[in-house]
C-alpha cells in the first residue's frame, strides 16, 4: 500500500514539474533554449522547440496525472516512466558523440532518471501469477 502512494505522490509531482516546464518554456521561449544551449532561428526553430518543450511536457504531465488516477493500471505509469526516460537515454546517445551534458542541463537530466527509475521501481507488484498458483496447488 505505501508503495502506491509513493507512486501516486511521484506521478503527481512529474505531472507538476512537467507542467510547470512547459509553462515557463511558453512564456519565455528564448531563455528556457538558452539554459538548454540552443538558439532559436526562425519559425521552423520556434516550432519544433514549442513541440519538444511545450506539447511533449504538456503530454507527459497529462499522461502523468491520468496515471495517478487510475493507480490500478500499472501500465499507465510505466508508458509516463518511459517518456521521461527517452530523453536521458538519447542524451547518453549524443554523449558518444559530443560528451555528457553540463549546468543546468546535466541537473535536469539527472532529475528525469531519478523520476522515470523511481516509477520503475514502485511498480505494483503482481498478485496471483500463475506460478504462485501452481506453487499452491503442489502442496
Amino acid at each position: 500500500m505505501q508503495r502506491a502512494r509513493l507512486r501516486y505522490s511521484l506521478l503527481k509531482l512529474i505531472a507538476i514539474a512537467s507542467s510547470l516546464a512547459a509553462l515557463a518554456a511558453l512564456l519565455d521561449p528564448d531563455r528556457v533554449a538558452t539554459s538548454m544551449g540552443m538558439l532559436l532561428v526562425g519559425v521552423n526553430g520556434y516550432s519544433q522547440f514549442f513541440a519538444i518543450y511545450v506539447g511533449v511536457r504538456l503530454a507527459t504531465a497529462g499522461l502523468a496525472l491520468l496515471a495517478a488516477r487510475h493507480g490500478d493500471q500499472p501500465l499507465l505509469g510505466d508508458i509516463t516512466a518511459l517518456f521521461l526516460l527517452a530523453q536521458p537515454a538519447g542524451r547518453l546517445i549524443a554523449a558518444f558523440a559530443i560528451g555528457l551534458p553540463q549546468g543546468f542541463l546535466l541537473v535536469v537530466c539527472g532529475l528525469e532518471l531519478v523520476g522515470g527509475l523511481g516509477l520503475l521501481a514502485l511498480r505494483p507488484r503482481p498478485v496471483g501469477t500463475r506460478a504462485d498458483e501452481l506453487s499452491h496447488t503442489k502442496s
